[in-house]
């Protein structure tokens, strides 16, 4: 074999070798490139939102809604008066025109961000004194039961509404219930109808003139004993858990002041709800 021939192998063989290092170095390269490219692992992104616990969710759910109108405020401002205006919940305050405090206790009521409504002084099958000068009776024209209501409403601008005193008489009476109604519509106020008597035609009435009305569902004090009130309280409370919704009717008496300050908070806590008169009327 000549020298020539002998050198051409060895740099041939030289050749071969460069070529395959190089192929072999640029394969090692991109594997590291590819694994600095590809995450070992992909990072777990925690959910901060707060977790609302179970109990609060439960203590949410409204089992019923409570309205509570309180009557006869106006014949007194004092600690028992103020004590409704201080229970933390929606109480319509129902005020009978006339009286010494009726004024005040309607701007102190506004104040404090509870409703007022005219608790307006209607005529009985049976004598009773006191609010002569506004009481609306059977025997009354038109006028006449127009002019004293414009007055009352006058006396008590803060009012949205109106519910009876008494009346037993006339609620019963078509005719007066009629013009009742008729002015509550042109002064856009609500009727939320007592039902001192179950021959009422109040609500029927208004219903009919398209003013917004409602009714008592349970008097509370009609027996103002501290067990009485407790147990008519109980039944209003089954009321609105079984129907969504139940009214109720005391009056600013210090027994049922003592009853709703120990009840309601167990209520609330229990899942009921309180609201003003005006929200459950149509």
């Amino acid at each position: 074999m000549s020298e020539t021939t002998k050198y051409k192998q060895i740099i041939a063989f030289l050749s071969m070798a460069v070529i395959f290092l190089l192929i072999s170095n640029f394969s090692a390269l991109r594997k590291l490139d590819m694994t600095d490219r590809t995450p070992t692992s992909v990072p777990v992104i925690k959910d901060e939102s707060p977790t609302v616990p179970s109990n609060i969710i439960e203590a949410e759910k409204v089992v019923g809604t409570i309205v509570l109108i309180i009557d006869d405020f106006g014949y007194r401002n004092d600690a028992v008066s103020d004590g409704f205006l201080e229970l933390d919940v929606p109480i319509t305050c129902a005020i009978i025109p006339g009286h010494a405090q009726s004024r005040k206790f309607a701007e102190k009521a506004t104040a404090a961000g509870q409703e007022v409504i005219i608790h307006m002084p209607m005529e009985s099958t049976v004598e009773t004194l006191g609010e002569d000068e506004f009481k609306i009776k059977t025997g009354m024209t038109s006028e006449e039961i127009e002019w004293r209501m414009g007055e009352v409403i006058k006396e008590i601008p803060e009012a949205i509404g109106m519910n009876n005193h008494q009346g037993s008489k006339a609620t019963t009476d078509g005719k007066v219930m009629g013009v009742v109604a008729s002015v509550l519509k042109r002064h856009n106020k609500y009727f939320l109808d007592s039902r001192t008597v179950s021959t009422t035609v109040g609500e029927k009435t208004m219903r009919s003139i398209g003013v917004p009305t409602g009714r008592r569902h349970v008097f509370l004090d009609n027996d103002s004993s501290i067990v009485n009130i407790s147990t008519q309280l109980n039944k209003l409370v089954s009321m609105a858990r079984k129907r969504g919704m139940a009214v109720g009717i005391g009056h600013a008496k210090l027994n049922t002041l003592k009853v709703l300050k120990g009840e309601i908070p167990n209520l609330l806590a229990a899942g009921f709800q309180f609201e003003f008169a005006s929200r459950v009327v149509n």
